[in-house]
């Protein structure tokens, strides 16, 4: 039987990155974020709906995420859903949750709001893929648990521009 698990959402953070370590000191890091997707009804009414997303990254993408991004800052994330179960320690029985384990993202804007918003796609940042590529506009390190699998997926040439910071703080 073939399966394929695979996630693309773009949407803001809901909250800051929260950063802790495991027992094998791998860096975890989880955010949520709020997705959002407008359509009209049948009677012409514009509406809209939110969904909120548990997500989590691990390694050198966690300490990235939580370094340039914060709270409302839009992103694109790709990853794969992860079902998480538990038992409730009140007594309330089985709990569950779908979740996002991310692989890579790539940055959305820059947080000055004005200028060169970078190359045409809206993006900004550096790629880094398990097979050492170059430039582009998304990062996927290293991950606990996954394969990254294709390298550097997120197009664009390195030009991304984000105001806030300098190309040349970036570690990677």
């Amino acid at each position: 039987m073939a399966s394929y698990n695979k996630v693309m959402l773009m949407g803001n953070l809901t909250r800051d990155v929260e950063i802790r370590h495991t027992s094998g000191n791998t860096i975890v890091g989880s955010f949520g974020l709020a997705v959002n997707r407008k359509y009209k009804t049948q009677s012409g009414e514009q509406r809209e709906e939110v969904n909120f997303i548990d997500c989590t990254a691990f390694g050198r993408t966690a300490e990235v995420m939580a370094q340039y991004l914060g709270k409302g800052r839009p992103v694109f994330v790709e990853g794969r859903l992860k079902f998480d179960q538990w038992e409730d320690k009140n007594g309330g029985g089985k709990r569950s949750k779908l979740g996002v384990i991310v692989d890579n993202f790539q940055f959305i804007d820059s947080k000055s709001g004005g200028g060169n918003s970078g190359g045409g796609d809206g993006g900004g940042g550096y790629a880094r893929s398990n097979a050492g590529g170059g430039g582009g506009g998304s990062y996927g390190g290293d991950q606990s648990g996954g394969n990254q699998g294709g390298g550097n997926q997120g197009g664009g040439n390195g030009s991304g521009g984000g105001g806030d910071f300098n190309h040349d703080d970036i570690p990677f």
